[in-house]
């Protein structure tokens, strides 16, 4: 009996093994490709995301078209605005962002890095009109 060819592949990324890149969805982020693309044949994408440049107008309101979102702060924080409600997401936070769920990251620390994970890897952005216009000014960053 013959065995199915495999719809994933095997996949181990080392951090030398790729580079954090601008020309992601933010140009005042970076983004470094973990691999997960590839090996899932586009089910799956997961990359690691930090900051660039200061906050300035955020990402404005939008949500993604995507069937599973997760954002795993590994280092920093960031404020979004969950459609009309701010949340501070800390270094060891876990965010679930429902499909469609309208949101707004705002502002960032200058050391912030997360994970993003989503289902499918060619996930959608789609603008969206202001869940509210109550949103906080950014917060400078102090670089001497």
């Amino acid at each position: 009996m013959g065995q199915e060819p495999a719809s994933t592949f095997f996949s181990h990324i080392k951090p030398g093994d790729t580079p954090y890149k601008g020309g992601g969805l933010r140009d005042f982020f970076l983004y470094r490709d973990l691999g997960i693309a590839g090996a899932t044949n586009g089910k799956v994408i997961a990359h690691l995301v930090k900051a660039n440049m200061a906050p300035t107008d955020g990402t404005g309101w939008h949500y993604h078209v995507c069937d599973f979102q997760i954002v795993i702060m590994m280092k920093g924080w960031a404020k979004f605005m969950y459609e009309d409600k701010v949340t501070l997401v800390e270094a060891g936070d876990v965010v679930h962002q429902r499909p469609g769920m309208v949101h707004y990251l705002f502002d960032y620390s200058p050391d912030m890095e997360y994970l993003e994970i989503v289902s499918p890897a060619d996930f959608g952005s789609v603008e969206a009109p202001p869940a509210t216009d109550k949103v906080p000014p950014v917060t400078p960053w102090n670089r001497a």
